[in-house]
């Protein structure tokens, strides 16, 4: 149960307290902790677990109930995502093509290696999420790229442009970051339905990764791409967990829904312990917070877009050379601060705002001069990071217009 107090701070949201986030292990505030910076880098929040999934840990564990678990056809994951994306969504699929891996980049990585050899070509959307561009490049496989265009009025999709790049490059797989990190980007119902054209026409298998479809702002809707049509669902393999909208990354807990028989087949004909296997921890979290992690959700979602409005209109105020677009979905802002003239924003605003952010070349070739801001953290906390970031990146600019001169 959450609440807001009369001061406007949000019980267990705002209240943060920073000395203890400085002593928490995790790569988020260790790594930062390690330069003396506020993180707003990795895609972790601050937040404390919600009370059901907490409470469901606490008594497996107290129950003693810890051994190898009767998993033989699958673990209740498959049926309870199923539900969830029935209720959500209206996206009415078979629990038993869902399969379970440790977080999405596993699964990635493995349906890409049943589904390509050394040297395929792969369409991916840019910027991109740098492990999934990672990953393309450690496998062997060619890169290209579906660029987002910034535009006045956001970031969209030159289909035009798209289709013609599959007609000369022939790419096997199409991978789909949708709803979109780093920039935002929520698909509409038009944009997928034109991918899944483009999708067969060409013959692609499609990757969907949705893991940040729960962290959605009104009005905009997320929609499963596996749900446009039935031509689409059966050439696509759809990645989720809980662990963005839960911040449970480190319990290594996903699910992946196989649309493709054949694909489903291959995968299930692998050694069955070769890519590792989920936890009970992992489990129970995800099942406690889908099926009662709601009402949390819903306070976690106000608390993130008061935040992504609050920075934006920071953002707009203070650095207005800076171009950004208000995000439609996840808790991260991609923001391009090319105006400013600044070498390596990231280091920059590390050194100088002691703020470590992320951005720049991992994610794609075009984005050395972007920054991504996470902003999941309490309210007094993202000011701070508010005023590390927009202080360093004008002094900054102020530094390159005067050598300029």
């Amino acid at each position: 149960m959450t609440s807001r107090h009369p001061s406007g701070i949000v019980a267990g949201f705002d209240d943060l307290e920073l000395a203890t986030l400085r002593r928490r292990s995790g790569v988020k505030w260790a790594r930062a902790e390690g330069v003396n910076a506020l993180p707003a880098w990795v895609a972790d929040m601050d937040y404390p677990m919600a009370a059901p999934i907490r409470q469901a840990l606490i008594d497996t564990i107290e129950s003693g109930d810890i051994g190898y678990p009767n998993w033989l056809n699958g673990t209740p994951l498959r049926s309870a995502f199923a539900d969830r994306m029935e209720n959500r969504y209206g996206w009415r699929l078979d629990p038993t093509a869902v399969r379970e891996h440790t977080d999405l980049i596993q699964a990635l990585q493995l349906v890409l290696r049943l589904s390509t050899r050394p040297g395929d070509a792969v369409a991916i959307q840019t910027p991109n999420y740098p492990p999934f561009l990672a990953t393309l490049h450690r496998m062997g496989l060619t890169e290209v790229d579906v660029p987002f265009t910034d535009t006045e009025s956001g970031w969209t999709i030159d289909f035009g442009e798209m289709e013609r790049t599959f007609a000369r490059r022939r790419p096997k797989v199409l991978v789909l970051v949708n709803p979109h990190n780093p920039t935002g980007r929520v698909l509409t119902r038009y944009e997928l339905e034109r991918c899944a054209e483009l999708a067969e026409q060409f013959e692609m298998l499609v990757i969907s990764d949705e893991i940040h479809a729960e962290l959605t702002y009104a009005p905009h809707r997320h929609i499963p791409f596996a749900s446009v049509s039935q031509a689409a669902a059966c050439r696509t393999v759809t990645l989720t967990s809980a662990g963005k909208a839960f911040n449970l990354a480190g319990l290594r807990c996903a699910v992946a829904h196989y649309g493709s028989p054949s694909l489903l087949a291959s995968r299930d004909a692998e050694p069955p312990d070769i890519y590792g296997a989920v936890s009970i921890p992992g489990v129970v979290a995800t099942l406690a917070a889908w099926r009662h992690g709601d009402e949390w959700q819903d306070t976690l979602t106000k608390v993130l877009d008061r935040n992504r409005t609050r920075l934006h209109d920071a953002l707009r105020a203070v650095l207005p050379a800076a171009r950004h677009h208000l995000p439609e979905a996840t808790y991260l802002s991609w923001v391009d601060v090319s105006a400013m003239g600044i070498d390596n924003p990231v280091e920059w605003v590390l050194h100088k705002g002691a703020v470590m952010l992320d951005g720049g070349i991992p994610f794609g070739e075009a984005s050395g001069q972007r920054i991504r801001i996470n902003f999941a953290t309490s309210e007094s906390i993202l000011e701070r990071i508010i005023v590390g970031i927009t202080d360093a990146l004008n002094q900054g600019a102020s530094l390159s217009q005067g050598q300029s001169l």
